[in-house]
């Protein structure tokens, strides 16, 4: 069934927001459309809004970020929300508190929201079962980061009107990528076809249940794609050798202005950052025209001032007594 001729929810129902496997086409799109008004009031000169004055969002990194921990801070103060930004070295964990007991006393100090990156796949999902105000998902493990993902779906929407009908290629490391699964189920919901290409020991075989194609040769991949999300290799969570070299890596799989040439003349070139030039991406392409990785960045901002106004929403029209931290719906 097209998206487009899904009713829509009256409402956001749902009080956090854990990974795009758990949400429908309209609740992707409605986030889009949020933050697309989001964007068209900034054009306008509205870069400040009030809609979460007197509430407080809480930033609890326990692993190292730049853009997306930024990225949530300044969403939030966009919106006029206080914030409190955490991170693991130094605090009470060091003392041996349980990262439970750790966000319990942050949310005791009037938190209504609680952005949450870890390294445990599960971590927001546990955390969300344990306090009252809402969790946003900023990257667990290898399993999901949903606002990194709506952001791709935001830019490529953006950039060619719609997703339905396109073929968008993932490139790389898909064994311990958050943002490939995210991608994955955002992009098949709204209807494209989607190809995951790498070498065969960073692509789990059973990755084809999610409905996406395998492909080994990225010159055969990119043939036939409108959109290339190239995954940076994630040296840090590997515990094995999975290519021969670098070199190799960036030859076979590398993006490079040879290869763009070849590609289709509108292709859409993507990465989630941070890249790394001269490995998945060379820095022609990277500041070329087919590029929006810097777009993406831009979207970001919109993206995750969507999410924690609805979140927002939510929490105000829960129904009267609602503290139980589940979803409304």
């Amino acid at each position: 069934m097209s998206t487009a001729d899904t009713p829509r929810p009256a409402r956001w129902t749902r009080r956090h927001l854990l990974g795009l496997q758990e949400l429908s086409p309209v609740e992707l799109t409605q986030i889009l459309d949020q933050a697309a008004e989001f964007k068209r009031l900034a054009a306008a000169g509205e870069q400040k809004l009030d809609s979460l004055a007197g509430s407080t969002v809480a930033n609890l990194f326990f692993e190292p970020s730049t853009r997306t921990r930024t990225s949530f801070s300044l969403a939030a103060k966009r919106l006029s929300a206080d914030t409190v930004d955490f991170t693991a070295s130094g605090s009470s964990l060091s003392k041996g508190e349980s990262f439970i007991d750790t966000a319990l006393t942050i949310e005791a100090m009037g938190v209504s929201q609680m952005v949450v990156r870890h390294s445990s796949a599960g971590a927001p999902q546990l955390l969300a079962r344990h306090v009252k105000c809402s969790v946003l998902n900023a990257g667990d493990g290898t399993h999901e980061h949903p606002t990194q993902a709506l952001l791709d779906l935001f830019t490529i929407r953006e950039n060619r009107g719609a997703i339905e009908g396109l073929t968008v290629a993932l490139v790389g490391d898909i064994l311990h990528s958050r943002v490939a699964r995210s991608n994955i189920w955002g992009l098949k919901k709204l209807g494209a076809r989607v190809i995951v290409c790498g070498p065969a020991t960073l692509i789990p075989p059973q990755i084809t249940e999610l409905g996406v194609e395998i492909r080994h040769n990225l010159d055969e991949a990119l043939e036939e794609a409108d959109c290339l999300n190239l995954l940076r290799v994630q040296f840090e969570r590997q515990r094995g050798a999975f290519f021969p070299s670098i070199s190799e890596y960036a030859h076979l799989f590398g993006m490079n202005g040879d290869r763009l040439r070849r590609a289709r003349k509108d292709v859409l070139i993507l990465a989630p950052g941070p890249i790394n030039r001269g490995v998945e991406i060379t820095p022609d392409v990277a500041d070329g025209p087919s590029s929006v990785i810097l777009n993406q960045v831009t979207n970001g901002l919109v993206i995750r001032m969507a999410c924690l106004y609805l979140l927002h929403r939510a929490q105000l029209e829960a129904p009267a007594g609602d503290a139980t931290g589940k979803d409304l719906s």
